[in-house]
């Protein structure tokens, strides 16, 4: 299993932490790519027997371009996706059931990841949503 990480630290120590404990009770045997660019997940891909994305809600907050740049990138990735040998399995948060942002930016996030999860969504063969860690297949 390639496991790709998309958590980009800085000064958050909560973050830090939380990366720390992931890094450690991940399985010894698997691999680790930390990312910025989706694309390089393609290449990465090859000889691994599966690829876990975790996650496209922190990928998307690491962006530092605007809606338009993240949708075509991901497109772009969603397009080579669809050509890897192995499964690949997204991980993201459902943002839109929540209360609004009260601040214009975190709307922007909002909006933008929800539209990321629609992308990636209608690109997969299966979609489930998680929720008290159980799962519900809703494609």
């Amino acid at each position: 299993m390639l496991y790709v990480a998309t958590a980009r630290l800085g000064d958050d120590r909560d973050l830090e932490r939380r990366v720390r404990l992931h890094r450690e009770r991940r399985p010894a045997g698997w691999g680790t790519l930390e990312i910025g660019v989706l694309d390089e997940i393609l290449e990465a891909a090859k000889g691994w027997d599966a690829v876990l994305l975790d996650s496209l809600t922190l990928w998307v907050s690491a962006r530092p371009g605007g809606e338009e740049e993240t949708l075509r990138e991901l497109d772009s990735f969603l397009e080579g996706a669809g050509t890897l040998a192995s499964p690949l399995v997204l991980v993201s948060d459902e943002v839109g059931l929540g209360v609004v942002p009260e601040s214009a930016a975190g709307r922007r996030f909002r909006d933008t990841l929800g539209l990321v999860n629609q992308r990636a969504a209608a690109a997969a063969e299966e979609v489930h949503l998680c929720v008290a860690g159980i799962g519900l297949r809703i494609k």
